[in-house]
């Protein structure tokens, strides 16, 4: 078993893998078709995995994994949605914070789906994101959601729906299983639609396959491999809060890699946002803590 400080590093570590996800996609797809990346990714992801899996597969039933595969096709839409936004985007910074508000799209959706309230805590974070949000909007003539805004909020919201039917629907699938089956699912669903729309080069360049392995081995499998790993290590306090580095990471990455600019209006949403998610998701760790406190003084 990990100690917590050594599973919180790698949880860390997790966290900067994906944040370098995004900048290894940005550049593959300066060669490749956004939606062909996406296939090939998660396809190749998926056959990587599958190796580990195989006798767990062998012993899931037909109705599990045709389940698992209808969860994944939420997956690939939230997918397709944030390649598309990621082609049309000029700050890969503000966009890793938007689609970090997926997991407070969560609540109102089960809300809405299953007829589970929120937490009272969920009303006291959604303002301040949604305040957060309308700064990042802000620019030279008022406020105004850019085109890769949308589709980066739309990817957010697909991701929430997906976080609920994968719990709700996939309990009883071995979590590599679910994984692997999803990953090959939007894989596919994603070739098919790169097939249908985008036209594929004649010839790419030798410099965008390694940016295409590097998010495969990189920022898929050794990152999800990773945050597994740390995940069972370390308390749920402590990952909830240090997953929510990612975006901070992205916004580093960006400012570095592409120079973007980063004016003091879309700082301070950036921070609202991190602030919303700082609210929300380490209220309900930090009142379990208390209880237990107050039981123990009891």
């Amino acid at each position: 078993m990990l100690s917590e400080r050594r599973a919180s590093l790698i949880l860390l570590f997790a966290t900067v893998l994906a944040a370098w996800g995004w900048i290894f996609s940005k550049e593959a797809i300066q060669g490749l078709p956004p939606f062909g990346f996406v296939g090939l990714r998660f396809i190749a992801a998926s056959l990587f995995l599958l190796p580990f899996c195989l006798k767990a597969f062998r012993r899931s039933e037909k109705a599990d994994l045709i389940r698992a595969g209808g969860v994944g096709s939420i997956l690939s839409c939230a997918l397709l949605s944030w390649i598309y936004a990621m082609s049309v985007s000029t700050s890969i910074g503000e966009g890793a914070f938007i689609m970090s508000l997926s997991m407070l799209f969560v609540p109102p959706i089960a809300w809405l789906l299953f007829k589970q309230a929120p937490a009272r805590i969920f009303w006291v974070s959604m303002p301040i994101a949604v305040c957060g949000l309308a700064l990042l909007s802000l620019g030279g003539v008022g406020w105004q959601l850019s085109a890769s805004q949308i589709w980066f909020l739309l990817a957010a919201v697909c991701l929430a729906i997906h976080f609920n039917a994968n719990s709700r629907y996939a309990q009883r699938i071995p979590a590599l299983v679910l994984t692997c089956v999803q990953l090959f699912v939007t894989g596919v669903v994603a070739t098919i639609a790169s097939l249908l729309t985008e036209t594929w080069p004649e010839h790419v360049p030798s410099n965008i396959w390694v940016w295409f392995g590097l998010s495969v081995l990189v920022a898929t499998s050794l990152r999800y491999l990773m945050q597994t790993l740390g995940q069972k290590g370390a308390s749920a306090a402590n990952a909830a809060i240090i997953m929510i580095l990612e975006p901070v990471w992205t916004v580093i990455l960006s400012v570095v890699w592409y120079h973007e600019a980063m004016p003091a209006h879309k700082i301070a949403g950036c921070s609202l946002i991190l602030a919303s998610l700082l609210i929300y998701r380490g209220a309900q760790p930090l009142r379990n803590l208390i209880r237990r406190n107050t039981k123990g003084g009891c």
